[in-house]
């Protein structure tokens, strides 16, 4: 066993490798599932919480240059207000199907007499589903629900090409497919430090407070980078939108000034960034620099929007396990949430 391993006894190794695999099984799985009329609807919404949300943010923030009706990603137990009738499609994705907030969305959801569709591996929420004939979608996958992240979106965006929300998906997927396979080369643990930049970047973010931000599309990502590397190196981190951030946080700059030292700012880019927000990370990196506070920057690969976003993503998956590694903790259990979710469920 190598010292990789030895730091990874559930190999949250060999789930980050995958992704490129369950993206591509998740997209062809969700072009055959069944699928009733849903011509009607209007507004699409995706409920969910943790790595299942995640994959509603990831189509919500793909599809806002396609799609011609709003797709949001709802966190919570509740739906906005607006949720009812069938011309609304409410999408219940949870991993363990047990989610109790997803949970309590799909009962309120069936209350407003909304479109139901649910999305799990299994538990209530495939239970429920089947007994009021809400159609279910059920993949299977072991492991962390975050690691399910190309399940969680494949599937939904299988969904959106076949609700005419987008069209001709295929080559993009394969596309991300393709670079994340290559990526998995460049980045894997035999690949020496100075070669392999997710391993270099996460030695240079020990013992920091950690700042992630990005712009448009991209702002999901730096969310996922951020619950990465929370959930997989036990580590604090926070994330902002671009251009947002240049209203508020630049202000911040001052104090506590003890702690800039600590602090590392990481700015995604895409060459879909709007140029204005292009001029926007270049100004607010100077900002950060000048106020002490280290900062680089990771530019997105791929020629299309969906491998742009899958190369960060990965990019962030592997950052957070290397960060995790160097901490010296395993990347796979999160003990601290699942100990309040015991005590909320025995609330």
């Amino acid at each position: 066993m190598n010292n990789s391993e030895s730091k990874d006894p559930e190999n949250m190794l060999a789930a980050i490798e995958a992704l490129p695999s369950d993206l591509k099984n998740a997209w062809e799985l969700g072009l055959t599932l069944p699928l009733p009329d849903f011509s009607k609807i209007s507004k699409i919404i995706t409920s969910g919480m943790g790595g299942s949300a995640i994959g509603g943010d990831l189509l919500g923030n793909y599809l806002s240059v396609f799609a011609n009706i709003p797709v949001i990603c709802h966190r919570g137990y509740d739906l906005p207000a607006w949720a009812e009738g069938k011309e609304t499609l409410v999408i219940c994705s949870s991993h363990s199907g047990n989610t109790e907030e997803t949970l309590s969305s799909f009962h309120l959801a069936l209350e407003q007499n909304c479109s139901l569709l649910t999305i799990s591996t299994g538990g209530k929420l495939e239970q429920e589903a089947e007994v009021r004939g809400i159609p279910h979608w059920k993949f299977k996958h072991q492991g962390q629900p975050r690691t399910a992240i190309g399940w969680s979106f494949g599937l939904l965006l299988a969904l959106a090409e076949r609700l005419g929300i987008v069209q001709n998906q295929r080559e993009a997927v394969e596309q991300a497919c393709a670079l994340m396979i290559a990526q998995n080369e460049r980045f894997h643990p035999d690949i020496p430090v100075m070669k392999n930049g997710s391993r270099r970047l996460a030695g240079q973010l020990l013992e920091r407070n950690i700042m992630i931000f990005a712009s448009g599309e991209l702002e999901v990502i730096a969310r996922r980078w951020k619950t990465q590397i929370n959930e997989n190196a036990k580590a604090w981190a926070s994330f902002e939108g671009i251009s947002e951030m240049n209203h508020n946080t630049l202000a911040g700059l001052v104090y506590p000034d003890f702690l800039f030292e600590k602090s590392s700012a990481i700015f995604l880019r895409s060459s879909f960034d709007h140029p204005r927000n292009q001029l926007r990370i270049d100004l607010s990196m100077q900002a950060f620099l000048e106020a002490g506070i280290a900062v680089d920057s990771v530019r997105a690969q791929g020629d299309c929007r969906l491998a742009e976003m899958f190369s960060l993503l990965q990019f962030g998956d592997y950052l957070s396990y290397y960060l995790a590694l160097d901490y010296g903790v395993d990347p796979t259990p999160i003990d601290a949430l699942n100990r309040l979710k015991q005590a909320i469920s025995q609330s």
